[in-house]
């Protein structure tokens, strides 16, 4: 009869404890999967580059091949602080109907290369890697650790939320978003390498 009484306590006592499964299958699938395409995108469109192409401008105030890439270097830590920012807020999910933009829309936004934006001042590529090599290194150490983030995180990231210009998105949308927007700026690079006057091998 003891035995009855102390199960009935343990599980009365585990429906009061928090429970926080970290992101669903499908969510995890989706950031994973975006997320391990684009970097194969990138890696395989610049790979073999010679440095006379990587530093190729088709204008004096267009970025080279190789300045595209460390900004997508550069962004891919600094637009992970927003997830940051966001998880460090408690989750609500009451607030889920304040994000007005669906998954495919946060990436097709991004990838509507009509719509140009500037990048702000720190996400302007400085040179801060080194060499291009050590630029790479460091977009696919931290592309890495963001994908394990993804895989590993206890927090639901839909029930966290940050503000985009095009309006609020949840966490799963910002790490959508800094897929997309790493898949925004390989298809600048494909554009530089399509001009008439890129170098050729």
């Amino acid at each position: 009869m003891k035995k009855v009484i102390y199960g009935v306590i343990a599980l009365l006592m585990l429906s009061f404890m928090p429970v926080n499964k970290g992101l669903n299958n499908a969510d995890k699938e989706l950031v994973v999967t975006e997320m391990t395409r684009t970097t194969k995108h990138l890696l395989e469109t610049i790979k073999g580059l010679s440095q006379e192409q990587l530093n190729f401008k088709s204008s004096p105030e267009s970025w080279s091949v190789a300045e595209c890439v460390e900004h997508i270097a550069v962004s891919e830590s600094n637009i992970f602080g927003a997830v940051e920012a966001a998880v460090k807020t408690p989750a609500d999910a009451s607030k889920r109907d304040l994000v007005k933009i669906t998954d495919d829309e946060v990436i097709a936004i991004m990838l509507d290369r009509t719509n140009k934006a500037k990048a702000p001042e720190a996400f302007k590529p400085s040179g801060k890697f080194g060499s291009h090599k050590e630029t790479v290194k460091a977009f696919f150490k931290k592309r890495k650790q963001n994908i394990k983030y993804a895989k590993k995180t206890k927090n639901n990231l839909r029930n966290h939320y940050g503000e985009m210009p095009f309006g609020i998105v949840d966490g799963v949308q910002l790490m959508v978003f800094i897929s997309a927007h790493s898949e925004r700026h390989t298809l600048q690079i494909e554009e530089i390498m399509s001009h008439k006057n890129f170098p050729k091998k």
